[in-house]
């Protein structure tokens, strides 16, 4: 037979699990509008400032989606195509 103190070390022990687990399972309280705002505002300039596309970058893409080049084969297309362009004399 259990004691007294045995059985409420024993529901101690479990509410004490239970508890826990409770709490581990909560969210994060949702954002106020107020705050998710400037932040929304701040994401495209947290976006890495992108050069201007060259002419002959973007004739390159024209020439590797006719080819239909994909993946890497695409990116080796398209440094050879943009040295090529860059020796060519103006």
């Amino acid at each position: 037979m259990m004691t007294f103190s045995s059985r409420a070390a024993a529901i101690a022990f479990a509410s004490l699990l239970l508890v826990s687990s409770a709490f581990a399972q909560t969210t994060a309280p949702a954002a106020s509008p107020a705050k998710t705002a400037p932040a929304a505002k701040m994401a495209p300039a947290e976006k890495k400032a992108e050069k201007p596309r060259t002419a002959a970058s973007l004739q390159c893409s024209k020439d590797a989606d006719a080819k239909g080049v994909h993946g890497k084969e695409r990116k080796k297309f398209m440094s050879e195509c943009k040295k090529a362009a860059a020796d060519k004399p103006k």
